[in-house]
């Protein structure tokens, strides 16, 4: 059996404790263990703390205790892939009201390599050593640790629009004094130039690229990805005879060809970079076509680190109309105030709409009057003569845009969102909050016009707000263009045939092709 397992690869992949990052993860990992010609092993490395809300039943048999870490969970209705934890620190998760994010990575950085360090050396004795480890975003420190335990490969899987990732790489080669000028300036309009890309706005970058103060909360992130574009940054020139003397880190881009071609124009002379995406795993799953050309998701296992609503959602979208349902959701990690809430159930009433609305518990602000006032807001929508409302804490997203009442999406735009909405043909409302969500609300609705970005305002509270009116107007823009609506299908026909294995394959097909043939070669063969 040991000399199986070491016939074939094992991609270990190791993500950061956040939804955004885990779900992809999942994704590529059944993608990874279909695509190896002959089969590949793959196994999922997640923070204990997430761990323990995706597999509650096996969190006992983990145990984080000294030098003791982690334990294989339950698959994923794919036995190739499998399960394991780390502890990053914070095995009882982080508390952004106590713990402050630079803390956290610090720590993160110390206690993961020592426990990614220790399932490295216990997947080896178990005769399944791994021959690439694959991480997330704020993770840089896992190419070292791979490395220093014999692992020949590592790739980054780059989980957001590859627009991002050339900004980042031309901010820190040669142009941050041209965006910080530009952010400096305080109009979210003005215009920032990097090589390769089209003209790009202020408010079109990741935010994170705007922080120039060492007090703001997010003053960490800019340092972690310097060091990953350190990282894929190739080195041509390492002996001077064009080889090089660093071993290459890949960047696998969740994104296609036809959604970014020039960023990844942009990036390729610099970086060993495979668009492989749209990375959704039913995209190639068996199941029935709705007629609309949306593909329906097999059920499986959530595994997602919020429990999923049990009210019927599902079974009430059956009963709505074809292309009538305005679904909203703002992801995991973004923040519903009191006054947007009731912003967005002012927005309902007005387009009068059937909607589904996902707002979890944690999405809301802490003290009890938000608390309140959000729930109010919610329960005015559901009973306003808006055509019908439904408000759940959390849901299977991929089978809500893939269903044929679903009309358009009111999204934060965060990369994951995105995709699904592109690939399932739904037009987009993007509502970007930060980090790379402006980004993608600009490739969505003004590269790929497959749906409209809303104005916002400032609030009292040195917020931004999105209003009713114009949340009305947008969803309208959205949900009833026959123009947008074309542009959202033929993405989705784009989308789709990018990853399609069939026919000699798209072209993330064939790159995630090239990318197995680079690393079954090995560096410098």
């Amino acid at each position: 059996m040991a000399a199986k397992h070491q016939q074939q690869h094992h991609f270990l992949i190791v993500t950061y404790p956040a939804q955004g990052h885990i779900t992809p993860a999942r994704h590529l990992a059944r993608r990874l263990a279909s695509a190896c010609p002959g089969g590949a092993r793959v196994t999922i490395c997640a923070p204990l703390s997430a761990f323990r809300k995706m597999f509650p039943g096996a969190a006992a048999a983990v145990a984080v205790t000294g030098e003791e870490c982690g334990g294989d969970g339950d698959g994923d209705g794919d036995e190739s892939v499998a399960y394991v934890a780390y502890s990053d620190g914070y095995d009882g998760g982080f508390d952004v009201a106590v713990d402050s994010y630079a803390r956290y990575m610090e720590e993160a950085r110390a206690a993961g390599s020592r426990s990614l360090a220790r399932v490295l050396r216990r997947l080896r004795d178990e005769g399944r050593p791994v021959t690439c480890a694959v991480y997330t975003l704020l993770l840089p420190w896992v190419a070292g640790v791979a490395r220093s335990h014999g692992v020949a490969a590592t790739a980054v899987f780059w989980i957001q629009p590859a627009t991002a990732l050339a900004a980042y790489y031309h901010y820190f080669r040669g142009h941050r004094d041209a965006v910080v000028a530009a952010a400096a300036s305080g109009d979210p309009r003005a215009e920032v130039r990097l090589p390769g890309l089209p003209p790009l706005r202020v408010r079109d970058l990741p935010s994170f690229l705007a922080v120039t103060s060492d007090d703001d909360p997010f003053a960490f992130v800019l340092p972690e990805f310097r060091e990953l574009v350190d990282a894929i940054e190739r080195d041509d020139d390492g002996d001077g005879d064009g080889s090089s003397s660093k071993p290459p880190t890949y960047v696998l881009a969740n994104t296609c060809d036809a959604m970014e071609p020039e960023a990844l124009a942009s990036l390729r002379p610099h970086v060993d970079i495979f668009a492989v995406g749209p990375v959704l795993s039913f995209l190639h799953d068996e199941a029935d076509d709705d007629g609309n050309g949306r593909r329906a998701p097999s059920p499986s296992p959530p595994r997602d680190v919020f429990e999923h609503d049990k009210s019927g959602y599902l079974g009430w979208l059956d009963t709505k109309p074809a292309k009538s349902v305005v679904y909203i959701s703002f992801g995991s990690s973004s923040v519903t105030s009191r006054k947007q809430a009731a912003e967005i159930a002012d927005a309902m009433a007005q387009v009068k709409r059937p909607f589904l609305w996902v707002l979890r518990k944690d999405n809301w602000k802490d003290d009890d009057d938000d608390d309140a006032a959000i729930k109010k807001a919610a329960a005015a929508a559901v009973d306003a003569d808006s055509g019908g409302g439904m408000v759940v804490s959390w849901c299977d997203q991929a089978r809500v845009l893939s269903h044929p009442s679903v009309a358009c999406f009111v999204t934060h735009c965060g990369w994951n969102s995105t995709l699904e909405s592109l690939a399932c043909g739904v037009p987009t409302v993007a509502v970007p909050q930060y980090s790379d969500q402006g980004t993608a609300a600009w490739l969505v609705a003004e590269r790929m016009g497959a749906g409209v970005r809303v104005r916002v305002r400032a609030d009292d509270d040195g917020g931004v707000v999105v209003e009713a009116d114009e949340l009305a107007r947008c969803v309208e823009a959205a949900a009833a263009s026959d123009a947008v609506a074309a542009r959202a299908a033929a993405l989705m026909g784009k989308a789709r045939a990018a990853v399609a294995d069939d026919d000699g394959g798209g072209s993330s097909h064939r790159n995630l092709t090239e990318f197995l043939r680079q690393i079954a070669r090995g560096p410098g063969e």
